[in-house]
């Protein structure tokens, strides 16, 4: 095997390895909230560091948008945590409680909107999900640098990429602290806060 056929498997190994999650195995009911086409909705995450105000993109990604919005609405993120912390990668929430147990959304998978020409840039909003490229639920990440190697490139397993689907426009300094939590494994899952940032709410303004 040659040096590049290694360093691209390290690649695909890594990009795998560090946003792998399972979803919620409790699947009912599709999202059912849509905002108008032209709509560019707002939103707080409220946490116990601060406040990150960010903007959803519903035009190039409707149905993550959706999706999103209608988990927000019915209060699914409250009392969630940054559960999973990269600094220089990442800041992972909205699926485990403060026990890093798992809240299922309730929700089936949806479809990944990655191929949108949005990309994984520093302070963009993404879906989290397994190697089923079709698999988010309710999981998000904030990108904590440029993340070229998240981005979409093919419809095949490996090329799918993590869709992107709204950005910080306010509170990035908020992402950085976050980003600059003591980590370990807990509970079976790595890169884990020792004191994680509860996810307080996240409120819509339309």
């Amino acid at each position: 095997m040659s040096k590049i056929q290694i360093t691209f498997l390290i690649v695909i190994v890594t990009a795998v390895a560090v946003i792998f999650f399972l979803s919620p195995s409790d699947q009912n009911d599709q999202a059912t909230y849509y905002p108008q086409e032209d709509q560019m909705s707002l939103v707080t995450i409220s946490t116990s560091a601060g406040d990150i105000h960010l903007e959803l993109d519903a035009e190039n990604a409707p149905i993550t948008v959706a999706n999103f919005l209608q988990l927000a609405k019915d209060g699914y993120y409250n009392g969630t945590i940054f559960h999973r912390i990269i600094d220089g990668f990442m800041v992972q929430g909205g699926g485990l409680d403060e026990n890093m147990a798992p809240k299922p959304t309730g929700t089936e998978p949806i479809q990944n909107e990655a191929n949108n020409g949005l990309k994984n840039d520093r302070g963009t909003l993404a879906m989290a999900r397994t190697m089923d490229p079709h698999s988010a639920t309710g999981q998000f990440f904030i990108n904590h640098k440029d993340n070229d190697f998240l981005n979409h490139t093919s419809e095949t397993s490996q090329g799918w990429g993590y869709a992107v689907f709204g950005s910080v426009i306010d509170g990035m300094d908020i992402v950085d602290q976050i980003a600059l939590s003591t980590t370990s494994t807990v509970g079976g899952y790595a890169d884990a806060p020792l004191e994680p940032t509860t996810i307080n709410s996240v409120t819509v303004s339309e």
